[in-house]
């Protein structure tokens, strides 16, 4: 092969979702895989997990991923308990306020790839190629995948504006001994926000996928903690509320940053994903953004006119003004949040937690909340 209509340089969730989407217009998709990371354990198993929306779960519908995956896969959330560092200090959301069927979707991300990958193998116009023979491919769009780390993005010379938070962020599986019923719960306290996915693997009804960030230092040493005693933080850190809670699965860390690319386009190229953007996960929208990219990218090369190539700037720019006030919005938000709950003063203390009690009586700001955290 020598050339395709649309390179695509990541083969992530991301990635493969854009190189399914694009094959459905009938273009042609080269998919290059990112490269190889030597892990420090290859034993350790992949513990992550993510919030998917309903824009989210309806472009995996329409690639025909969705319905593909195993039960266990996919939980649905129908509540979500959120609570501050004070008595009474809480939001609840709920799916019947919403009107909705469901909150948000907890999905495994590794089953998830790997649903991708099989769609892809039965898709004609979809390429897999190695690094060699993406090097010697020509295409009309090159479309940069490769997350936070891309060194295309890099060789093309956008800079990767990035604010370190000096926390970390810890992933694990874990089995409570009440069951979850559906329930998502976050703890908002200076300095750490903990988060409990409910998800039915290991154990149905009675699993979740934890999200603890957390100062560097003290992540360290939860890290370093033996199973029993890290069990035993985890309790302190929820104060039984989801029961008694083990760990099911090692643990990973990694690092947690807010950044945005200075450009997202140029002359025959575009970024998406974790490449274009990083938020805070503490609102869990970061693949959410990743996939409305593309839906958006989608739907600009389908409306294009037909003169013009897929190479074009400003047919390329359309997506980006599609994306950059909802990605702009979203990591503004998750940023003040982080900000706001940071603070360990009384005084601000007192406001956020007042605050949290005052938008829980208010019905209609909690479903535009809502609303907002489903659309993105």
């Amino acid at each position: 092969m020598k050339h395709v209509d649309v390179l695509v340089r990541g083969a992530g969730i991301v990635g493969q979702s854009l190189a399914l989407s694009l094959a459905r217009l009938g273009l042609q998709v080269g998919l290059r895989p990112d490269e190889p990371r030597a892990k420090a354990d290859p034993a350790t198993p992949d513990v992550r997990a993510y919030a998917l929306n309903a824009s989210s779960v309806a472009l995996l519908k329409s690639l025909k991923v969705w319905d593909a995956l195993p039960a266990h896969a996919a939980t649905p959330v129908y509540d979500m308990h959120v609570q501050g560092d004070a008595e009474g200090a809480a939001i609840a959301f709920s799916a019947w306020e919403q009107r909705s069927g469901e909150l948000a979707w907890i999905v495994d991300a590794p089953v998830l790839e790997r649903e991708l990958g099989a769609a892809l193998r039965f898709s004609p116009h979809v390429h897999r190629l190695s690094a060699a023979q993406a090097d010697h491919v020509k295409a009309d769009l090159v479309a940069l995948c490769e997350g936070k780390a891309s060194a295309t993005r890099a060789a093309l010379g956008v800079r990767f504006e990035r604010h370190d938070y000096g926390h970390s962020a810890i992933a694990a599986r874990l089995v409570a001994s009440t069951p979850h019923q559906g329930t998502a719960r976050q703890w908002f306290r200076s300095p750490d926000v903990l988060a409990l996915l409910p998800f039915d693997a290991p154990e149905p009804q009675r699993s979740y996928a934890l999200v603890w960030s957390l100062p560097r230092e003290r992540c360290a040493e939860l890290m370093a903690l033996n199973e029993d005693d890290f069990a035993a933080a985890l309790m302190a850190a929820t104060r039984g509320e989801a029961g008694d809670l083990l760990l099911a699965s090692a643990r990973a860390e990694w690092p947690l940053a807010i950044a945005q690319a200075s450009a997202w386009s140029g002359p025959g190229w575009v970024l998406l994903g974790d490449a274009a953007h990083l938020v805070h996960p503490l609102a869990g929208q970061g693949l959410n953004l990743g996939l409305a990219d593309v839906v958006a990218l989608t739907r600009v090369i389908e409306s294009r006119e037909p003169w013009r190539p897929l190479s074009d700037e400003k047919l390329l720019r359309r997506y980006v003004r599609a994306r950059a006030l909802p990605t702009w919005a979203m990591g503004r938000v998750t940023d003040g949040l982080l900000q706001i709950f940071s603070h360990e003063a009384p005084a601000a203390r007192e406001l956020r937690n007042r605050g949290l009690g005052l938008v829980n009586r208010l019905t209609p700001i909690k479903r535009w909340l809502t609303a907002r955290a489903l659309d993105s």
